[in-house]
């Protein structure tokens, strides 16, 4: 497997497939035709049907700028390799001087059609969450320490910069009120959340509202064009960084700690991408937002210090309970019923954690068997419910 900085990434949302990833071809693109003085980019499958909800287009015309960049929406049905499709076609003098296919696979990695897949080195000899654990187990370490022994040298000060950002991210959406754009006149939430406090407000209440608050705070950032990191992707960015700042400032771990917690969620991320998908327009809701809660829920298992069972147990209860989930974005926006959907999974991941310290000697399924079994369930998929807005809430909506 790759390595983890493959997964962590920072960038502007609000799609790490609709925005990362296309901005990342553009910008490849440009550089290998420095002499074109206008593009063409045709957007297929998802990026055409949610491309303008997501900016592909905005983020496009940006990127190619000062150039001017013409944006097209094919209703070309296909079928294509990826369902995050993008012909990029130069020109200079009315000319076509060249294109290029690529393929927006999810994290914000691209695939270019017809050139050999260029991969970052590979850190991770085994696959498997099962093959890593016996290991662990064989050599009487943690998974945070297996991490640890497979990334480089600089990896602690990569997972430093990480945290600062997921931080940032959270700070910056508790103290910016307004409308979100696109359209849909969706309010921000966080700092109401965050602010709020019930009148006769429990404990559980008030974790309840501030996780909530802290999920709001970074997907409402991402929603607005903000700076996050992909956790694994840009629409699931606000359950991780939520569940770890709130453990944090509850339990006063350190930062270290935080950052092994960071390396296991991070494993877990890299497990589903390299065993399966973590893009909403190939399997559906379930690849980000149960990856998210996967992620999320084994990280504040190492965080408590959990064993190995334990810590698969919640990552396996977290995404077992997200199997089938829809990506159905209202007009294409990653704003409903995404917003949402991190705070309930960041809850999600906190009681995962708490029936595992409980409950891992009973389990029956591991977590290699649901992360085949979401994939499955991804490709067995209507395409109306995998990021195209034609299913759902999407089609309810209109």
């Amino acid at each position: 497997m790759q390595t983890l900085r493959e997964l962590y990434k920072i960038g502007r949302g609000p799609s790490s497939s609709h925005t990362m990833g296309p901005e990342r071809a553009a910008r490849l693109f440009s550089a290998r035709y420095p002499d074109a003085d206008r593009f063409v980019v045709i957007l297929y499958g998802s990026l055409s049907k949610t491309g303008a909800g997501h900016g592909t287009d905005r983020i496009l015309v940006e990127t190619f700028a000062p150039k001017p960049a013409e944006i097209r929406f094919s209703d070309d049905e296909g079928p294509f390799e990826h369902e995050n499709t993008l012909d990029l076609h130069a020109y200079r003098d009315g000319i076509c001087i060249g294109t290029m296919r690529v393929y927006s696979v999810g994290g914000g990695t691209i695939r270019i059609e017809g050139e050999a897949e260029h991969k970052p080195e590979e850190r991770y000899e085994e696959s498997t969450f099962h093959e890593i654990a016996e290991i662990c187990k064989h050599r009487g370490i943690r998974l945070s320490d297996y991490v640890m022994e497979h990334e480089d040298e600089d990896f602690r000060n990569y997972l430093h910069d990480i945290w600062q950002t997921m931080k940032l991210s959270v700070g910056q959406g508790l103290t910016t009120s307004g409308t979100l754009p696109g359209g849909l006149g969706v309010e921000r939430k966080a700092q109401f959340l965050y602010n709020q406090r019930h009148i006769d407000e429990s404990p559980s209440t008030r974790e309840n509202r501030i996780v909530c608050s802290y999920a709001f705070a970074v997907t409402e950032q991402n929603a607005d064009g903000g700076t996050i990191v992909t956790a694994p992707t840009c629409g699931a960015c606000g359950v991780l960084p939520a569940v770890l700042k709130y453990m944090q400032e509850k339990n006063g771990f350190s930062e270290e700690d935080i950052l092994r917690a960071l390396a296991v969620g991070g494993l877990i991320g890299n497990l589903v991408k390299h065993n399966a998908s973590i893009s909403g327009a190939e399997c559906g809701c379930q690849a980000e937002i149960g990856t998210a809660c996967s992620m999320a829920s084994a990280a504040l298992a190492e965080l408590f210090e959990m064993g190995i069972d334990q810590i698969e147990y919640a990552a396996e209860m977290a995404m077992e309970h997200y199997l089938g989930l829809t990506c159905d974005p209202i007009c294409g926006l990653v704003q409903i019923p995404c917003i949402e959907r991190n705070a309930v999974a960041a809850m999600r991941a906190i009681n995962a954690l708490s029936l595992a310290n409980f409950l891992s000697g009973t389990r029956k399924i591991s977590f290699d068997v649901v992360v085949r079994t979401m994939y499955q369930t991804g490709r067995d998929m209507s395409s109306k419910y995998r990021e195209t807005a034609d299913g759902g809430l999407a089609a309810m909506y209109r």
